[in-house]
């Protein structure tokens, strides 16, 4: 996606039961890839407070309509579902699978997991794994993407095992909140898998909300926090307009260290969620008076604060959506950093960290 980023824009593809979907147009990829929005996914991308059953609950629409879209289209055959231990638990691919009338032949586990030595990523480790091979059928997939690592080493070795049994797959349909970098990692992973299955449909990748950005090996942003190759924001990114109009109705979701957190923490490990996000709001607070506000808008928005309209609009590829909305989309940006005018980073940090605590205080011990 880096080499083509300057070609690629977000086309239209359905409005259905408050879903709205775009699909990545302008280059030929080998593969599909969808944004998907919709009303409980902003909510979860934009408000840390959301955890425990209701981040299964917010991906369920999305879900199910983008299921019923590919059904409809025939990408659908017998379906087969990966579970990556545990993020995918997160995802409510079978319950929409039910809800569309999509036959689930069976759930196959994997459990990856990160291995550190000297307090250093090292690896990772596939301790678990219980598979079904359905031969041609939709390998269905939900998991967080930033790097790839996981991804790719549960594919293959997945994807091995079809081999040795003589058996193929027809496609491989993800479901991500992630960042641009999958986009790469799944075009390489389909030149590789033509190799011997000149079949292969590719993959088709659905977005919540937007393709990601990581923050590079070595660059903790303008703060000074953040985490490479894990924290999520909107630079080099491309972000669905909903969730932009969203994100830039209020004046505390954009500084949000990531997109998403720890999504396997949000669900499960509750108190480590909220440790995280007061963490990074009481290191902000602490800080605030040496973090230049104007280069960490800017760095959130992705793009320099003075950007005319036609830079801006190739910037976030919204060059064959409706005008009026884009008109609309830029202005709102202008009169978000306006407002900030009268803010201070220490106040917004302040604010943060009183909301998430009373919002969130019965979970903490």
């Amino acid at each position: 996606m880096a080499n083509d980023r300057n070609n690629i824009y977000l086309e239209h593809e359905f409005f259905e039961q408050g879903v709205s979907c775009y699909k990545l147009a302008g280059t030929d990829y080998l593969n599909e890839y969808y944004v998907v929005s919709e009303a409980e996914t902003r909510k979860l991308m934009n408000a840390p407070e959301v955890v425990g059953y209701e981040v299964y609950k917010c991906l369920l629409n999305s879900t199910s309509q983008m299921l019923w879209h590919l059904k409809n289209k025939g990408c659908i055959t017998s379906a087969n579902i990966l579970s990556i231990l545990r993020g995918a638990l997160n995802y409510p691919i079978e319950e929409s699978c039910f809800n569309e009338h999509i036959r689930v032949h069976d759930i196959s586990f994997l459990s990856s997991e990160r291995v550190f030595k000297d307090g250093r990523l090292d690896g990772l480790e596939i301790k678990y794994n219980k598979l079904s091979l359905i031969p041609g059928s939709s390998l269905l997939i939900g998991d967080i993407i930033a790097s790839g690592e996981t991804l790719v080493k549960c594919l293959q070795y997945v994807i091995d095992i079809y081999r040795a049994r003589g058996a193929e797959l027809r496609n491989i349909i993800f479901f991500t909140i992630g960042g641009r970098q999958g986009i790469d990692v799944l075009e390489k992973l389909t030149r590789e898998i033509r190799a011997y299955w000149p079949h292969f449909e590719g993959f088709i990748t659905v977005y919540y909300e937007g393709v990601f950005n990581c923050y590079e090996p070595g660059d903790k942003g303008v703060s000074g926090i953040n985490t490479a190759l894990v924290d999520f924001y909107w630079k080099g990114g491309i972000i669905a307009p909903e969730f932009r109009r969203q994100t830039l109705s209020k004046r505390c979701p954009l500084f949000e260290k990531c997109t998403i957190y720890d999504g396997g923490a949000r669900r499960y490990e509750i108190s480590k969620h909220i440790e995280e996000v007061l963490e990074f709001w009481e290191a902000i607070r602490d800080r605030a008076d040496a973090i230049d506000f104007g280069s960490l808008v800017a760095e959130k928005l992705g793009h320099p604060l003075d950007i005319g309209y036609d830079e801006w609009l190739a910037d976030v590829h919204y060059e064959r959506l409706d005008e009026r909305e884009n008109r609309w989309l830029y202005h709102q940006e202008k009169g978000f950093i306006a407002a900030l005018g009268g803010v201070t980073l220490k106040e917004i940090a302040e604010e943060r960290i009183a909301a998430f605590t009373q919002t969130l205080k019965k979970y903490m011990i």
